[in-house]
């Protein structure tokens, strides 16, 4: 994919009649994550006893789903204050996904970034999803859930790649296949089980389904994932870790090819069907991607 291919909205961020909420945003960082901040409360993180008939908004997965929801409750502009209880259950992955809408909307590329971040935990690596646009002259990463008034010691709104604050999926299974990280850090959270290599694994394979504009829920299971990593096919993890790095350096020969084998190779994308594993309710279902969408 080019630039302008990252203007455009994906059928995740296509924000359907509620256009108008976006175009009215202003388009700088800080605006568009307090907006995003201000419509999406972490269901887990966000400092608030959510209602538990509510919890199920975790799964909305589209932006007009989301914008639905929040516009149900709040039919002013979206920089209008929501009270925290009462804005739209999401995580990470929602945060940066109406974000990446607002900028595409205002035809700024952007695309979000599948990884493991380390500011949340001391020790430990959650797995957490960014915001990364093009200023013009680079990328950037950018951290829309982090309030910016909160004592980080770093610029949520560019956080340097070399820094270790986060890391793609990509670097972290070929730091794991190296033999240079303890894999078990890395996962949802210190006092749950889902953690590990197979995870990371599979998070590789998260980070080139968003990368393709596929801005999957983190807890959508397709193609080559696996829960076993006995069952991984870790040749191929590692062809692609390799590509998204090469494409991270620069490299329009890898880009090509990740797009190549992304639309190729049906064990690397969602088909008509993926399993979700919702975090709320603990249950595994079959979702179908065009009956949901409509």
């Amino acid at each position: 994919m080019d630039l302008d291919d990252y203007r455009t909205q994906s059928p995740y961020s296509d924000p359907g009649r509620h256009g108008g909420l976006l175009d009215a945003v202003a388009s700088d960082i800080p605006s568009v994550a307090a907006t995003a901040r201000n419509v999406i409360v972490h269901y887990r993180a966000g400092g608030v006893d959510l209602p538990v008939d509510r919890l199920d908004e975790v799964n909305r997965r589209w932006v007009d789903r989301i914008l639905d929801t929040d516009q149900s409750r709040f039919p002013v502009p979206l920089t209008a204050e929501r009270p925290a209880v009462d804005r739209v259950a999401g995580c990470c992955r929602d945060h940066t996904l109406l974000s990446i809408a607002i900028l595409r909307q205002h035809r700024i590329p952007s695309r979000s970034r599948v990884g493991f971040a380390s500011y949340f935990t001391p020790g430990w690596h959650h797995d957490h999803v960014l915001v990364e646009y093009w200023n013009g002259e680079r990328w950037v990463w950018a951290d829309p859930e982090l309030d910016p008034a909160g004592d980080w010691r770093f610029d949520g709104y560019d956080i340097d790649p070399t820094a270790g604050l986060f890391d793609s999926a990509a670097r972290v299974w070929s730091a794991y296949r190296a033999g240079t990280i303890d894999p078990d850090v890395y996962g949802v959270a210190p006092d749950m089980p889902v953690h590990g290599a197979w995870f990371i694994y599979n998070y590789v394979l998260h980070e080139l389904a968003h990368r393709q504009k596929d801005e999957l829920l983190l807890w959508d299971s397709f193609g080559a994932m696996t829960d076993h990593l006995a069952n991984a096919d870790l040749t191929l993890a590692d062809e692609i870790a390799a590509l998204l790095l090469e494409a991270d350096d620069g490299d329009e020969a890898a880009e090509k090819a990740l797009a190549d084998r992304y639309a190729t190779d049906s064990r690397l994308r969602p088909g008509a069907q993926v399993r979700s594993f919702s975090p709320v309710s603990g249950t595994v279902n079959t979702v179908d991607l065009c009956v949901s969408r409509r």
